[in-house]
């Protein structure tokens, strides 16, 4: 997300004169984006923020990338001027986005509310928040989810929170990239319930499409609205095809009460050798995560990628942020 880097002043890169960057009518003589432009994306050096970028400048949309650190944007190669802002800085995140009809961000929905008031009055907000919200367990994230969301419930706002089931398919993620890597390491897994509880996992393009298919469309007031992959089905399922897609054995998956694989959480993380496995995520396998994706369907107007194909192309040649 926009978590590192910042005390740049707002503007920094941003008014240098770029061929490649899209403009919509600008002003004469004056180099980067123009007064009124399309759309501003916060959090655009971290991976849905990126795809999306790249996904927006490849179809000639005016888009202003809204960054912490501009070394780390630096390092998506994406050519387009950045603007730099924190989201805790009020004035600077007001100017960054000045001049946005559409505000997208990838941040973390807790900074909802800050992003809400530094938003031009007229512009429709599009923010990630995230199924995780539903979790019945003490959870940080999830809390900030939720009151992002009420704080977005309450603005009277045009637009819509989108919240995605796990995220699998970018360069670096966590979530398969992860599992495939404990799975070279484990022929055993131990899954509470054996891995019986549903998982709905959506692929990062599927993700960028909503986002896109949400900027598409004219909201009236502040909507929420959940993004998932085309089926729900156990976490043990989902174990064995990742394995499959990543060129491994399928693993020997047993069950184990929820107390021990707690232990075994804490221990992972003095296990040079292993990937480190968090308390919360094995609490949230004893969860079923399914959801109807038909509001999906007829709001956004797409079929998500299947799981087999989306797994394909996250461990095939040329898998993408």
């Amino acid at each position: 997300m926009i978590a590192e880097g910042g005390g740049e002043r707002v503007g920094t890169g941003a008014d240098a004169c770029r061929p490649d960057h899209p403009r919509t009518a600008p002003r004469a003589g004056v180099c980067g984006p123009p007064e009124r432009f399309r759309t501003a994306v916060i959090g655009a050096s971290g991976r849905s923020g990126a795809a999306l970028c790249r996904a927006l400048l490849a179809d000639g949309v005016a888009v202003v990338p809204v960054v912490r650190s501009a070394e780390r944007w630096g390092t998506t190669a994406i050519p387009l001027a950045p603007r730099i802002a924190d989201v805790n800085n009020p004035a600077m995140l007001r100017a960054a986005l000045a001049g946005a009809y559409a505000v997208v961000s990838t941040a973390h929905a807790r900074h909802a509310a800050a992003i809400i008031a530094a938003a031009p009055p007229e512009a429709r907000l599009i923010l990630l928040g995230s199924t995780r919200k539903f979790t019945r367990w003490p959870d940080a994230h999830a809390g900030g989810v939720l009151a992002g969301e009420a704080a977005f419930m309450a603005s009277g706002r045009d637009g819509v929170m989108l919240h995605p089931t796990m995220i699998y398919g970018a360069t670096g993620e966590d979530n398969v990239q992860r599992l495939a890597g404990l799975l070279r390491r484990l022929p055993v897994l131990p899954l509470p319930g054996g891995g019986d509880a549903l998982v709905q996992p959506i692929h990062q393009d599927d993700v960028t499409r909503a986002i896109r298919a949400a900027l598409g469309r004219p909201w009236n007031g502040p909507h929420g609205l959940v993004v998932a992959g085309p089926a729900a089905l156990p976490y043990a399922a989902f174990v064995r095809a990742v394995a499959a897609a990543a060129g491994l054995r399928p693993p020997r998956i047993i069950g184990v009460p929820l107390a021990p694989l707690l232990l075994a959480a804490a221990v992972s993380r003095l296990v040079p050798l292993l990937p480190t496995v968090r308390s919360a995520e094995i609490r949230r396998l004893t969860e079923d995560k399914a959801f109807d994706i038909a509001p999906m369907q007829s709001m956004l107007g797409f079929e998500p990628v299947p799981l087999e194909a989306g797994l394909a192309r996250t461990f095939g040649a040329g898998a993408r942020d």
